[in-house]
């Protein structure tokens, strides 16, 4: 393939997290023709290159880039993009940023002035959203709750009230704590963890917190996991004030609007609130 300069820039280009297929050809154009890849694992990134057949030219360079990354390394590459350079930031796998390194590259390089473009691609927490059965419309990716228990009960007390699915990456060998924790500050909420995902032993296991609890005690399976939290609120759209408000607001209102209504009132998932009312439609419509 002849050589192709891309434009000078940072390019945040996202890699796979499992299943080495799933990265797009804008992506393999940038891996290939990038006059220097940042990498947070030099060792994953070559491996991808080998799996794709991609080949570099002799005098393009992949150095390491993570958040313990010096002021002077930082500063060392946006002078290469502003010299003419092709810079792009990959994680070991997902999206850079995402809980991995290059928000201080991203945030100085607009300072800066210079072009920062993004090649979108797969991302865990997104994945597992999608895959988990919790409500999809609202969600709020908290990253990983601290190591130490009281920091980390104080970490997720503070995300009691929030109405959307909460989302958080958790270590192996942290998993039945935090979802110990999560039992015992969220009660009796649903949750999900998924485990390996687009991976040959992807696993996703659903329950209540407590239950998913009791299932990883004592173990600390392999593979990064995410975790994910039915939001406040959305167990309790069935209660009977919900029940007379939707009533109410479904007099002058479509179920739509009513049910936005009622969600905005309360602080619940709209989604768990509109199919509330449409099982009271459904309800008064076998009633009449």
């Amino acid at each position: 393939m002849s050589q192709i300069k891309l434009p000078a820039g940072l390019y945040i280009t996202a890699t796979p997290i499992g299943n080495a297929s799933d990265i797009t050809l804008r992506a393999l154009e940038i891996l290939r023709f990038a006059d220097i890849l940042l990498c947070e694992d030099t060792r994953a990134t070559r491996r991808l290159l080998e799996i794709h057949s991609v080949k570099r030219a002799r005098d393009s360079r992949i150095l390491a880039y993570h958040d313990h990354s010096s002021d002077k390394i930082r500063c060392g590459i946006l002078d290469d993009v502003e010299g003419g350079k092709a810079v792009a930031l990959v994680s070991e796998a997902g999206m850079p940023l995402v809980s991995d390194p290059g928000y201080r590259l991203v945030r100085d390089a607009l300072e800066r002035g210079i072009d920062v473009t993004c090649a979108p691609g797969a991302n865990a927490v997104l994945t597992a959203l999608t895959l988990s059965g919790l409500p999809s419309d609202q969600f709020f990716f908290a990253g990983f709750p601290p190591s130490k228990q009281s920091s980390r009960r104080k970490f997720l007390s503070a995300l009691e009230g929030i109405p959307a699915t909460l989302i958080f990456f958790e270590s192996p060998h942290r998993l039945a704590e935090s979802l110990k924790d999560m039992a015992s500050i969220f009660k009796e909420r649903s949750g999900t963890v998924a485990r390996e995902l687009t991976k040959r032993f992807e696993e996703i296991k659903r329950g209540t917190l407590e239950e998913l609890a009791d299932f990883y005690a004592g173990q600390a399976p392999k593979g990064e996991m995410v975790v994910l939290v039915e939001g406040a609120g959305d167990g309790a759209a069935k209660d009977i004030d919900v029940e007379a408000q939707l009533r109410v607001a479904m007099k002058d209102n479509t179920l739509s609007d009513a049910a936005r209504q009622v969600a905005q009132n309360n602080g619940l998932s709209r989604s768990a609130v509109y199919q509330c009312a449409l099982a009271l439609q459904q309800k008064d419509s076998s009633d009449a």
